[in-house]
């Protein structure tokens, strides 16, 4: 899944491609160096992020996906308002993929679950963010942060199983960085195996957290290319499905090469 960030203040490459064109450049490259899917998101939910108005967020995804819709290209919307899902979905989105997972209130109309429930074709992925991207890194998370993750998730799946969403339609996501330490990050990477358990394909998002920062030294998230790769590497073999990432090439180079030598152990 490569990343498509429509905003000026996004951690790692706010601003680059808030411009139409460079957006649709940055995603043809992103597929040319072999995205499978492409995940568009016009609000920045990085620690302190600001939130950004709906209307806003709608005049910097509208145009684009109504663009890229003509590539058919399975296209991901990385949003957490009810409207905005709506919206795109009406325009054919394939995934809605929310770091409130689908708690955030409509201001108007149905609720994210209710929207879900009525486009009965599209993925949907559950992300596990503790308290909120204003306040998340203030009080991260505390304790054993394995069961807290699971035990959540869990519930947020079954809410929407119980609204008439098919499972096969759900991916969970655990939630890099949001509202966690970095051990308490780590410590997920670890024990990832365990969420597999609970029966759902994983999504994960390593991509120049700064927890690989805080562990590799490097302060700018460009400089976290190696520890990015390396991370989704960890958590391909640990049972990740998807792998939300920025840098598309190096990653998919060393997919290629853990899959070679799968291939030879039979």
């Amino acid at each position: 899944m490569g990343i498509l960030n429509l905003t000026p203040d996004s951690f790692s490459d706010g601003g680059q491609y808030l411009r139409p064109e460079a957006a649709l450049r940055q995603a043809e490259r992103l597929l040319a160096e072999g995205a499978d899917v492409l995940d568009l998101g016009a609000e920045s939910t990085r620690p302190g992020a600001t939130p950004l108005p709906l209307a806003d967020e709608l005049q910097r995804l509208l145009p684009l996906l109504r663009e890229l819709q003509r590539w058919q290209v399975p296209l991901s919307i990385d949003t957490y308002k009810p409207e905005a899902m709506q919206a795109c979905l009406d325009l054919g989105a394939d995934i809605i993929n929310d770091v409130w997972a689908l708690r955030h209130p409509a201001q108007h109309g149905p609720s994210a679950e209710a929207v879900l429930a009525q486009h009965p074709n599209c993925g949907v992925c559950l992300m596990h963010m503790h308290r909120e991207p204003q306040t998340m890194q203030s009080a991260p998370m505390s304790g054993d942060v394995l069961p807290q993750v699971r035990d959540f998730l869990l519930g947020r799946a079954q809410a929407l199983q119980a609204r008439g969403v098919a499972r096969a339609r759900i991916v969970l996501d655990p939630g890099i960085g949001f509202g966690k330490t970095v051990a308490q990050n780590f410590a997920l990477l670890a024990r990832q195996r365990e969420l597999l358990a609970l029966g759902y394909p994983l999504l994960l998002g390593w991509s120049r957290k700064s927890s690989l920062g805080a562990v590799t030294g490097c302060e700018q998230a460009a400089e976290r290319l190696p520890a990015s790769v390396a991370a989704a590497l960890l958590a391909l073999e640990r049972g990740a499905s998807v792998l939300r990432v920025h840098d598309v090439a190096p990653t998919v180079q060393a997919l290629k090469v853990w899959q070679a030598m799968r291939q030879q152990a039979g």
